[in-house]
């Protein structure tokens, strides 16, 4: 069975953002609506990119208070919005790391999800992510799946299902030229360069909340 949660996919990029600024820019959070959109928007560490408008941030967000997912914060000149992933899913932050980390970059291996969840949460080795993936999916409500291997393939990939059962295209292997170590060791360079691209978007945004 799959989640009882079916999200659109602005309403999941939304949910996703706030859980990681949440763990990488705790200074900065919660996000006011415009550090938000940025968040969404951010051409790193987001698969697909996507370009959310204001009023389409707005009304994701009326769907997701309603589903207990996101509440707002009052206090300041600013409204702010801040997630309840855990609480409302009822998971620990280890499960919570793993599960925006998919929302926010689509299927990926245990090795890919390691990596991937360092800024939010440091698992110790693979099988550490393995078994925090197996209790998401042996829910009643499973959380995540992981995809049948394809041809070619060399690990499984697993997927999140807050926005419903994975299709067709979720389901394929991705290119055969990841197989390759060399490919690997490109995907990694690429993978710190996009780190690096993330940290200055996130101290542009740290910059938009002091001018505010």
């Amino acid at each position: 069975m799959s989640s009882t949660f079916t999200l659109s996919p602005t309403e999941l990029r939304i949910l996703g953002t706030l859980s990681e600024k949440q763990r990488t820019v705790p200074d900065t959070y919660p996000l006011s609506l415009n550090a938000l959109i940025a968040g969404c928007n951010q051409k790193t560490s987001r698969n697909p990119v996507m370009e959310i408008s204001e009023a389409g941030a707005l009304q994701a967000l009326e769907t997701l208070k309603e589903y207990g997912f996101v509440t707002e914060e009052s206090g300041s000149r600013v409204t702010r919005f801040a997630h309840r992933l855990e609480k409302t899913l009822n998971i620990p932050s280890q499960a919570a790391a793993l599960l925006t980390v998919l929302i926010l970059r689509g299927p990926q291996t245990a090795g890919e999800l390691r990596l991937n969840c360092d800024r939010m949460y440091s698992f110790a080795d693979i099988s550490s992510v393995e078994a925090f993936l197996a209790e998401l999916a042996a829910r009643d409500d499973a959380l995540v799946v992981e995809l049948p291997k394809a041809p070619g393939s060399r690990e499984n990939r697993w997927m999140h299902l807050l926005g419903g059962e994975p299709s067709p295209a979720q389901s394929q292997a991705p290119s055969a030229a990841s197989a390759y170590p060399e490919r690997q060791e490109i995907d990694a360079l690429q993978e710190r360069v996009a780190r690096l691209e993330a940290e200055v978007d996130e101290l542009k945004t740290m910059i938009l909340r002091l001018t505010q």
